[in-house]
């Protein structure tokens, strides 16, 4: 397979890519249609995860691209946006995945983990040796996580022994967390918990194992069903001080995680509107109805062009986003803007394009009502529409609509 800008890409964006980002691309193409296309619609209605598709994504380098322990070659984070538009548009479950792996959790060990962490923990991910869920969200708390966690960490001073020495720290965890993706896969967990001594936010590096560590598959979920979210009861779990995040001791380090993420977020909105449209355009040419196919129509062509047109200004959204994030110019509010911009427009493109199967879009074998029902989940998560644009109308106004 040689390397061809995808048709939904109508200016040509991925044309400027380097050689070998367009060769990596070209595997993933090659790896998605061969291993994880053909499995997806029947994993999603049954709400199950393909396990045997983890070391095929760690072996394209998918889970370790940005950190200097275990990235292959030298990639931008637009390249890194391109991936996860590629992934999802064949499916987003799966685009989900390797951005919790990648980025939320190999992330949050990249952002907030000492050398020592980095070294033992980011190479075993990026491998796929070891699988990690991220653990913020709570139940009764999402967008007001900055303030309102609930899971508390508590300190136990290390113990004198008889040789004078002092034995190491430790934190016990006492909280819940919900709709953690991977919770009941991951080997280990990233969670975040609000420090008893000092009221700031730490992170942890939790293995799954640990005694007073529960996770329950949340059931019954309509959007990204191949992602196994979980709600994560922690009871008395004991942390050694080395599985605390060294450089982890406030909320701005998990901000500085979720901003990393976020655009990637908005990457994967626009690869999901994009797997809706390539549906359609293929129906549109196989339909036949007044005997020419349904495309010929005005009306189909229509909701074609606006479907175009929506995934054409998200890709210059996301492309300078990721600039940005390159130049290290990026500021929360810009990611923001990003994901609530593509996930808006993603709502709209996926209704569209269902819209033009008539009845025959709400079958699953069709490729459409999938992402058409994806699209809920990624609108709400790594921030709600309504959080992102209030972040944005912060720096517009600098006044914060939301404290």
């Amino acid at each position: 397979m040689t390397f061809e800008p995808l048709s939904s890409d109508f200016y040509g964006f991925q044309n400027s890519l380097s050689d070998k980002e367009k060769e990596v691309i070209v595997a993933l193409r090659e790896y998605l249609e061969a291993e994880v296309r053909p499995l997806v619609n029947d994993h999603w209605a049954r709400a199950a995860f393909p396990s045997q598709v983890v070391k095929g994504l760690a072996d394209l380098g998918l889970f370790g691209m940005p950190w200097d322990e275990t990235k292959t070659f030298e990639n931008s984070a637009v390249f890194r946006g391109w991936v996860a538009l590629e992934l999802a548009r064949v499916d987003a479950s799966i685009a989900t995945l390797v951005g919790m792996q990648n980025g939320l959790v190999m992330g949050s060990i990249g952002v907030g983990g000492s050398k020592e962490q980095r070294e033992q923990w980011l190479p075993k991910l990026a491998s796929g040796e070891l699988l990690g869920c991220f653990g913020l969200t709570e139940p009764l708390s999402g967008s007001d996580s900055a303030q309102g966690l609930r899971t508390i960490a508590t300190l136990v001073p290390g113990t004198d022994n008889p040789d004078g020495s002092t034995g190491p720290d430790s934190w016990i965890l006492n909280g819940a967390k919900r709709w953690i993706g991977n919770g009941t896969i991951a080997d280990i967990a990233i969670i975040w918990a609000k420090s008893a001594e000092d009221g700031q936010v730490k992170g942890f590096i939790v293995p799954t194992s640990t005694p007073g560590f529960t996770a329950t598959k949340i059931e019954n979920k309509q959007a990204l069903r191949i992602v196994q979210n979980a709600d994560i009861v922690l009871e008395n779990v004991v942390v050694p001080e080395a599985n605390r995040l060294q450089n982890a001791n406030s909320f701005r380090e998990t901000a500085a995680v979720l901003r990393l993420t976020r655009a990637e977020v908005a990457w994967a909105a626009v690869g999901n509107s994009i797997g809706a449209y390539e549906a359609a355009v293929g129906y549109s040419k196989e339909r036949i109805q007044f005997g020419k196919p349904i495309g010929a129509h005005q009306l189909v062509q229509d909701l074609l062009v606006k479907s175009l047109g929506n995934i054409t200004a998200s890709l210059g959204v996301v492309i300078r986003v990721s600039e940005m994030l390159d130049e290290g110019t990026q500021k929360d509010e810009h990611a923001s803007l990003a994901k609530a911009f593509t996930t808006a427009r993603m709502r709209e493109t996926v209704a569209w394009c269902r819209e033009l199967f008539g009845g025959n879009g709400i079958v699953l074998d069709n490729d459409v009502i999938r992402h058409f029902a994806d699209a809920e989940a990624i609108y709400s998560y790594e921030g709600t529409r309504e959080m992102n644009t209030l972040i944005v109308g912060r720096a517009i106004t600098g006044k914060a609509a939301f404290v």
